[in-house]
């Protein structure tokens, strides 16, 4: 069997790949060795930048159908004494953002999946095997089981979208060193009330819990937990996690007990890591394969689409111009790799304010918090920075504002958005204007 490419690894970076160049009549095969749905929980916030790349592949209509607004996120400090806090709320804006990507989505995983393979089957350069496990490469084609027989399918490049079991990384031979953390997460989605439409992260000096709303009145909960204590949370019994989200939250009464099973709390172990290298000769990896995001970040399948759309982009070009040096490819390692860095620099930070030892610092935490939140130029770069529409790095005197050692700046004039910090097309495909001699 041949395609121009194959991806291996089915999920939405894979599939926005694919559809890229299915769009553009390149002949792609996807391998997905997942027969089915996976129960594993995958990202459902969906960030600006994201948005922005489904209405180029025309399907942000069928996206935001299925989707839910976030145009907030409620950012919640917790004291463990019982006293009132009439502190005003402070939230992370994503309005603030300019027309039209000023908001963010959440929608569920699987449904946003079957949206991109669903598209990408109306192309007939497209093939799907499904299931279908690489096991290796024989020379330069690739060895895939599927129905208990090895097949070997060739292909003039090879995309690993395989998540962070990567066998294709592992060929490559590419290191990577991983970051772990000393908490984990509970993640599990369960009916809301209507009046919880918006975003929001309650937090404690022991732990912290997201809130972000589905269609359908439902609600996707990630909950930190002491690493190592699942086993002992299971032991205690669902009345006790009941309890536990109630403390944070006590308008989910009555909506976090339909939860009837364990079987539904899925375990989240974070790992941070970034690969040396994206591209080794025709092999690009992509996603999770190249690196892995904190889910506090809500990034990680972000990154994977965003790698996807540049990629992409980037072989229907080298088809469309007959350049097909694998040097080539080295275009989309420059393009998304300091992105990338950026973003997972940002998660970390944000990570370690709810670790040892800094995590008992409440004080200090709330009041990074509320200086992030109102002072105008420290609000706009954090949001344009998650949103993946450019990025703003912080000053000397943005740290100093951040900390509190300096009173927050007054509010700002809102035309005052620094456009030179928003991604350009040019920036995003900077291979478009390289003219050979």
């Amino acid at each position: 069997m041949k395609a121009n490419v194959l991806v291996i690894g089915g999920g939405v970076g894979g599939l926005t790949v694919a559809l890229k160049l299915a769009k553009c009549g390149v002949g792609v095969t996807v391998v997905e060795q997942v027969k089915g749905s996976p129960h594993m929980y995958k990202g459902e916030l969906v960030q600006p930048k994201t948005l922005q790349i489904f209405e180029k592949n025309g399907i942000l209509p069928k996206v935001l159908e299925f989707g839910h607004k976030i145009n907030c996120i409620e950012l919640i400090e917790k004291k463990k004494q019982k006293k009132s806090n009439k502190k005003p709320i402070q939230s992370m804006s994503y309005n603030i953002l300019p027309d039209p990507y000023n908001y963010a989505l959440m929608i569920p995983h699987e449904t946003l999946k079957t949206i991109l393979l669903e598209e990408a089957k109306k192309y007939p350069s497209f093939k799907y095997i499904q299931p279908g496990r690489f096991v290796g490469f024989d020379g330069n084609k690739a060895k895939v089981r599927m129905d208990k027989e090895e097949v070997l399918l060739e292909a003039d490049y090879y995309v690993s979208a395989e998540g962070r079991k990567s066998k294709v990384r592992e060929t490559m031979d590419v290191p990577k060193k991983e970051k772990k953390y000393d908490h984990d997460f509970l993640t599990v989605t369960f009916p809301r009330p209507a009046s919880m439409i918006e975003g929001k992260i309650i937090s404690t000096d022991d732990t912290f819990l997201g809130l972000f709303p589905l269609p359908d009145n439902l609600v996707r909960s990630v909950y930190l937990i002491p690493k190592g204590s699942y086993k002992q949370m299971i032991e205690e019994g669902l009345e006790s996690f009941y309890q536990k989200y109630l403390e944070l939250c006590p308008e989910l009464d009555g909506y976090v007990q339909k939860i009837d099973s364990w079987k539904k709390i899925q375990l989240m172990i974070p790992v941070h890591y970034h690969v040396s290298n994206y591209v080794k000769g025709n092999i690009a990896l992509l996603g999770d394969a190249a690196h892995s995001v904190h889910p506090m970040a809500g990034e990680g399948m972000n990154l994977a689409i965003q790698d996807g759309d540049v990629l992409g982009e980037l072989l229907c070009w080298m088809y469309d111009k007959e350049r097909h040096s694998p040097e080539y490819l080295s275009f989309y390692e420059e393009v998304r790799k300091p992105r990338v860095r950026h973003v997972l620099k940002l998660s970390h930070l944000s990570a370690l304010a709810y670790s040892r030892p800094l995590k008992s610092f409440v004080t200090w935490r709330s009041k990074v918090i509320d200086q992030l939140t109102n002072d105008p130029v420290l609000h706009i770069k954090h949001m344009l920075n998650i949103s993946g529409l450019g990025i703003w790095k912080e000053s000397l005197m943005d740290r100093v504002i951040q900390s509190g050692v300096a009173p927050k700046r007054k509010e700002r004039d809102k035309q005052i958005i620094d456009r030179r910090h928003f991604f350009t097309e040019e920036e995003d495909y900077p291979w478009r204007n390289k003219e050979e001699a």
